[in-house]
């Protein structure tokens, strides 16, 4: 068994279908399926079985897969190791919640493939849990620390959200002195049996148990709070983006993790190390960056008639 045939493998294990094998190698369906079907007589053993959802990996397979990924991570570190102190190549894709990949990843990503002219990265943002050992990312953020599945798992911040609507809803529609006042008040939130992890239920956390406007999407509920549909809990970071919202009950401030997630076996390819530090550090800082407008809103005023009384600590809900 060549390289070749570990690759085609590796691709039908994790796309779990010829199809999506194909688009990943630019093969044809056909071509792939002879491959596999050439491989598995080789090697005397039925490697996946066909099924309604398509190609699972049989006990043979499944035997195979560690060794094709250990295989995988040996080429790739070897041009790693050719490629030297050149600084970051190849493709990197990150699978992300669509509030971080819309407000946080571009402008990241941007400065380190500045830095890195031969890095290529994918940011495929999308509202669920990614899947590392079928590969559908190199890693991924998550919203909750994950408890099961070979994976490595660093904090990369936390960050904050806080409720908000635009100047012209509010200027046509009774004050919000405190969480009592939101019950006159069209929300806008995620749909309910749409939210695919409960650190995203936020609206529960303020005493709201219905949104009239709803979306699974953080761009949509962002984009109606725009446009005077209502109040939401919007990011902090995402603040910048939309300076005709106005932040409402700065006491609800929420609280919250992105974890930086990544298959465990991957630990050992230097590329995606270095990556993974340059990452963090710059999404750290661009985090805080982008919420210190809003900690300095909540920060109390200096004393200005008795300057020996000690000043509080501006950094409030950290």
């Amino acid at each position: 068994m060549d390289w070749d045939d570990l690759k085609l493998f590796l691709a039908v294990a994790r796309a779990e279908s010829l199809s999506g094998a194909g688009k990943v190698l630019r093969l044809d369906p056909a071509t792939v399926g002879r491959r596999i079907a050439r491989l598995e007589e080789a090697l005397q053993a039925r490697l996946f079985v066909k099924s309604p959802q398509g190609y699972t990996l049989t006990e043979e397979g499944g035997r195979i897969l560690a060794h094709a990924e250990r295989a995988e991570q040996a080429v790739i570190g070897a041009a790693e190791e050719l490629r030297g102190a050149r600084g970051l190549t190849g493709q990197i894709r990150i699978g992300a919640p669509d509030g971080c990949a819309n407000y946080l990843l571009p402008q990241v990503l941007a400065r380190i493939c500045d830095t890195n002219p031969g890095l290529e990265v994918q940011i495929v943002a999308l509202p669920r849990v990614f899947n590392l050992s079928k590969r559908e990312a190199d890693m991924a953020i998550g919203v909750s620390r994950p408890q099961t599945g070979r994976l490595t798992v660093q904090k990369l911040a936390d960050y904050h959200l806080s409720l908000a609507a635009s100047r012209g809803y509010l200027a046509v529609h009774p004050p919000v002195a405190g969480p009592e006042d939101l019950r006159r008040h069209r929300i806008v939130g995620y749909i309910p049996d749409m939210i695919f992890d409960k650190e995203l239920d936020y609206l529960s956390q303020i005493g709201v148990d219905h949104a009239p406007l709803a979306s699974n999407s953080v761009s949509v509920q962002l984009n109606w709070l725009r446009h005077g549909a209502g109040i939401g809990v919007v990011h902090d970071f995402a603040r910048m983006a939309a300076p005709e919202l106005v932040r409402l009950l700065p006491a609800l401030r929420i609280r919250r993790s992105f974890w930086l997630i990544r298959h465990a076996d991957d630990g050992r390819v230097e590329r995606l190390n270095r990556f993974a530090t340059l990452f963090l550090a710059e999404a750290r800082a661009e985090i805080a960056r982008l919420e210190a407008p809003v900690r300095a809103e909540d920060a109390p005023e200096e004393p200005s008639e008795e300057p020996d009384v000690a000043k509080r600590d501006p950094l409030v809900g950290n």
